[in-house]
């Protein structure tokens, strides 16, 4: 799936949109179509020098509707004088960033972008429409191409992609006193794409029907040019949190990435759509910077019992994903303001699709960031690829077959989830203690998975659940409100557990120790027992772990260890435990964007306690509520405190006082990508 790429407004267009020659243009850019823009005459006058001066607006749709109208018989070849007419009627959603660039009330064209289209009604008596037009219905989007391109407009599946039609013919209008901008007269093409998938490519081409577009348009940036020397004057964010605030706006497509398994397991990748909530823009600056988000993604498998939501199990995890380029859509519709590029504006969004989650030349290993601060080197490079090759599961979310085999998973449920690591969100906290964003970055979505052997395919079951980890998805499970065991220093995790009564006398204990972005990470867990208690089935589930690769920020480039922890039992406690900090810094401890399981059986019923939870890098333990059979508080097992850590500590950054605006620049080259 391609991300969305919007490219923002930058200085040197600026210039070069007041200049004599812009206005003998009649044509957009090279494309060869025959669109025209109808400007106001009196106008046209008072810019015609250079360097100009007046106001240049950045502005994109707040409403409109669109109409398609189609003629079936164009995709069958008929020659029938009797047309089969087809109307497709839509909303255009609000705040669509299709961004158009107006100097002192003439329309100087638009940009590109994209105009989301809402169904209002379709009116094709008898007919079906063809191929997969009519399940894309609610998901289509106009989008405004590149010059580059070859057409200026294109409908496309904003989830997938896939062309439908391409625009030719098609004219601008700009009624500056009412803000409305007008496409009309436009002659829809079958692209070659949809012609394959109808399997007549000889169609490619084919006029089937028009479009029109009628839109109010908002502005959200203004220029002011005094004698061609821009004075910006840029709309405010248009967020509702202090800062920058990241979120999963939406989990946009799951998917295994190559055929093909390596040892048994697949490799699988998730889309995702950020949007950032803050008034303040977040930097997505490209690698070889580092201030840009960090993306792992997770995924967990409910089942087990009677009604199969016993256990919650986390089965698969990614390295991450270095972000770069950001575009300027409204996924979550917060309202963007129109910044992009280097930074992912205020209330605005951007879409990364599985396929990009995947591309494992841009796939960084989790053991250079701390997830807290969001801070990771720029030297040595994190994102080092050099000195191994890449097979169909490297970096991406490894899982076992038979852990997504439906066969083998009756009646399991799947839920896949991401976080953003917003290093911009950690120097803002520094600066802004009481303002510190980084503890609802994560977002889950259920998905059902479809096959009983690889390649497995998955299909989305309702709506991304914003900033929630996947863990509170667990059915009948008590799971806790986020702890944090150093405010304002670190991060925090969650505790789960869930007690049933599987048979007379007979009592299981499950719990789920889940890490969002807990620098220290976990080394210890331990469940008191009353007296006289019998135990047994003692079990002990973690994910599987990326191997170790050249570069990858492990202690001798080892990878982390997948040794299941030791378990302790005397007659008081039960204790899990991994190997110390002091002992192997790639100890198996539970890290950040993670979910390790627990469980026995026992004689005696859940009353409610303490747990004891120890951890790993630096800190002492602390409790947590439970239930248990009965008892008090167990003593930990020590954990040493280290005189370094793993993860890189962040240098303090002067913040600045106040945060400039970012200038716009063109999309970043990803580093590197194949």
């Amino acid at each position: 799936m391609l991300k969305k790429t919007l490219i923002v407004l930058t200085l040197p267009l600026v210039l070069l949109l007041v200049v004599a020659a812009s206005l003998c243009r009649g044509a957009l850019g090279s494309s060869p179509m025959t669109a025209r823009r109808h400007l106001p005459r009196r106008a046209s006058s008072a810019v015609a020098t250079a360097p100009g001066t007046g106001t240049l607006q950045k502005m994109i749709v707040e409403s409109g509707s669109v109409t398609i109208d189609l003629d079936l018989n164009g995709f069958n070849g008929s020659t029938s004088l009797v047309a089969r007419p087809a109307t497709l009627q839509f909303a255009i959603g609000a705040n669509s960033f299709f961004p158009i660039l107006v100097f002192n009330d003439l329309l100087r064209g638009p940009e590109p972008g994209s105009m989301t289209l809402i169904p209002a009604a379709v009116n094709a008596p008898g007919y079906n429409l063809p191929g997969t037009l009519g399940a894309s219905l609610k998901q289509l989007v106009i989008e405004k191409l590149a010059s580059d391109q070859g057409f200026d407009l294109a409908v496309r599946d904003g989830n997938t992609g896939f062309t439908f039609f391409n625009v030719e013919g098609h004219q601008y209008d700009y009624d500056a006193n009412a803000r409305a901008l007008s496409i009309t007269n436009g002659r829809l093409l079958v692209s070659k794409e949809f012609a394959n998938a109808l399997g007549r490519p000889s169609d490619a081409g084919a006029i089937v029907g028009k479009i029109s577009v009628g839109a109010a348009m908002q502005p959200v940036e203004i220029d002011q040019l005094v004698n061609g020397q821009p004075q910006s004057a840029v709309m405010p964010g248009v967020g509702t949190v202090p800062g920058p605030d990241v979120i999963v706006g939406d989990l946009i497509g799951l998917e295994q990435s190559d055929s093909g398994s390596v040892g048994g397991r697949v490799g699988l990748a998730l889309g995702t759509d950020a949007c950032n909530k803050g008034v303040e823009n977040a930097a997505w600056i490209a690698l070889p910077s580092n201030n840009h988000p960090f993306i792992p993604q997770n995924l967990y498998r409910m089942g087990g019992g009677a009604t199969n939501d016993d256990r919650f199990e986390q089965i698969g995890q990614s390295w991450g994903k270095h972000a770069f380029a950001a575009a300027s859509s409204n996924t979550c519709g917060f309202g963007c303001n129109g910044v992009g590029g280097d930074h992912l504006g205020s209330g605005c969004s951007d879409a990364y699709g599985a396929g990009l989650n995947g591309s494992q030349f841009g796939i960084g290993s989790r053991a250079w960031v701390n997830p807290f601060t969001g801070n990771f080197p720029v030297n040595p490079d994190p994102n080092d690829h050099s000195g191994h090759s890449h097979d169909a599961t490297s970096h991406r979310m490894l899982v076992d077959v038979n852990d997504l085999s439906t066969s083998l998973n009756p009646g399991a449920t799947y839920f896949a989830e991401a976080n953003y690591i917003v290093p911009d969100e950690g120097i803002w906290c520094q600066a802004h203690p009481t303002e510190c964003n980084m503890y609802n970055n994560a977002s889950y979505r259920q998905y059902s998975v479809i096959g009983i052997n690889q390649p497995f395919s998955f299909q989305s079951v309702g709506a991304t659940v914003r900033e929630q980890p996947a863990i509170k998805a667990w059915t009948g499970a008590t799971v806790s409100d986020p702890i944090q065991p150093a405010p304002g220093t670190d991060g925090i995790w969650f505790m789960g557990y869930k007690v049933t009564n599987p048979s007379a006398g007979i009592w299981h204990y499950e719990y789920a120790l889940y890490n969002q972005n807990l620098d220290r990470a976990i080394q210890s867990f331990s469940v008191p027992l009353g007296p006289g208690v019998n135990v047994s089935n003692i079990e002990f589930h973690a994910p599987i772990q990326q191997p170790g690769w050249p570069h990858d920020g492990t202690l001798g480039d080892a990878g982390y260890s997948s040794t299941p922890w030791d378990v302790t039992q005397d007659a008081s406690s039960i204790t899990w435990s991994t190997e110390t900090f002091a002992a192997n810094q790639n100890a198996n401890a539970i890290r950040f964007s993670t979910m390790y399981n627990f469980r026995f059986d026992a004689d005696q019923p859940p009353n409610p306690t303490n747990a004891t939870v120890g951890f790993f890098k630096t800190g002492s333990s602390m409790t947590v509520e439970i239930q248990a059979p009965q008892g008090g508080t167990p003593t930990p097992t020590p954990t040493a405190t280290p005189t370094a850590t793993a993860t890189p500590t962040a240098t303090v950054r002067p913040t600045p006082t106040p945060r400039p605006n970012p200038i716009p620049r063109e999309r970043p080259t990803p580093h590197p990508r194949p």
